[in-house]
This record gives C-alpha cells, sequence and structure tokens, in this order.
C-alpha cells in the first residue's frame, strides 16, 4: 500500500471534502480495522489484558479507566480518542472516517452508533464511491442512551443526556436532555 495516498485521502476526509471513498489506501486501513475488531469481539471477557491491549491498539488513544463490552466495530479506530472513565455497551459502532472525540465519564447505551461519514446523495456519484466525513465531538459527563444514532458533524455538550432511540442531527447545548428524532433538546439539567 502507497501511504502518500493513504495520507492523502485521510487528509481529505479530515477536511471534509467530497472524495472517492473507493482507493486501495482506505479500504486496506478498513480491512486492518476490521480484523482486530473481530479479534476483540472473539476474545472472551476473562482475558481482559488482551482485550485492554488489542483495545489501546484499535483507538487513537482512550483513557485508563475504560469498559468496552464485545460486539463492538469501528471503521480505521485511530481517529477516535477517548477520555477517562468511558463505558460502552453491546454494539458500539464508530464510523470514523473524521475524528470522534469523546471527553470523560461518557456512558453509552447498546446499539449506538456514532457516524462521521455521508455518502452523495445522487445515485450515480453514490455508487462511484463519493463521500465525505465530518468530526463529532462529545463533551465530559454524557450519557447517550441505547439505541443512539448520532450523525456527522455533531457536537454534543457537556452533561447532556440523549434519549433512547434518538438521532441527533445537530449539535446539542451542555447541560440538556434531548431526545427524538431528529433530537432535540427538552429539558435543562440543573446540575447543583
Amino acid at each position: 500500500m502507497d501511504n502518500s495516498e493513504l495520507d492523502r485521502d485521510l487528509g481529505l476526509l479530515r477536511r471534509g471534502e467530497w472524495m472517492n471513498g473507493f482507493t486501495d489506501g482506505l479500504r486496506s486501513a478498513l480491512a486492518e480495522c476490521e480484523e482486530r475488531c473481530h479479534r476483540l469481539n472473539m476474545l472472551p471477557p476473562s482475558r481482559s489484558a488482551e482485550r485492554e491491549a488489542l483495545i489501546r491498539q484499535i483507538f487513537g488513544s482512550i483513557g485508563e479507566k475504560f469498559i468496552v463490552h464485545s460486539p463492538m466495530h469501528c471503521d480505521f479506530g485511530f481517529n477516535i480518542h477517548i477520555g477517562e472513565n468511558f463505558a460502552s455497551n453491546f454494539n458500539l459502532t464508530i464510523l470514523d472516517e473524521a475524528e470522534v472525540r469523546i471527553g470523560d465519564n461518557i456512558f453509552i447505551g447498546p446499539n449506538a452508533t456514532l457516524s462521521t461519514i455521508t455518502h452523495d446523495i445522487r445515485y450515480a456519484q453514490r455508487n462511484a464511491g463519493i463521500m465525505k466525513a465530518l468530526p463529532i465531538t462529545i463533551g465530559n459527563n454524557v450519557w447517550i442512551a441505547s439505541n443512539v444514532t448520532v450523525l456527522p458533524g455533531v457536537t454534543i455538550g457537556d452533561g447532556a443526556v440523549i434519549g433512547a432511540g434518538s438521532v441527533v442531527t445537530r449539535d446539542i447545548p451542555a447541560n440538556t436532555l434531548a431526545l427524538g428524532t431528529p433530537c432535540r433538546p427538552v429539558k435543562e439539567i440543573k446540575q447543583s
């Protein structure tokens, strides 16, 4: 694989530019991460040291204290940066073509998806692999309940709670209970 080609493609994705996602470099990076995720998902919970080492290989960075239940899937892994005291339940999927930054003290329920990638809505361009990516940022002390989908370009503020089944299409302010499809703030959360 030509690393300069991969670096170019990753640069386009990180800048949020439309590009052809069917390049050999991206396919190779996706396959490598899929292999690591597969190995992680096959390891029994009792082999915690091996699981921790593999999680650290998959993610770009992660704090000292974390729980990642299997199965877990991501596209590249190296674009994911997670703080301290992270807990994700079963079936977490992170499509990290752009950066995903997750703060400290985060709880994510089962069947959650964080997707930085979007495809062209015109089928000819989509079939040709045209796509772009926008980052996702999740602040500190956030709870994302079960079956939540977070879409490209979204920032979730500190102390927010995202209700079960929500589809988060735009930024959510700090200290807010938000829910629904599309997800909307419904209540301020008083932290005192």
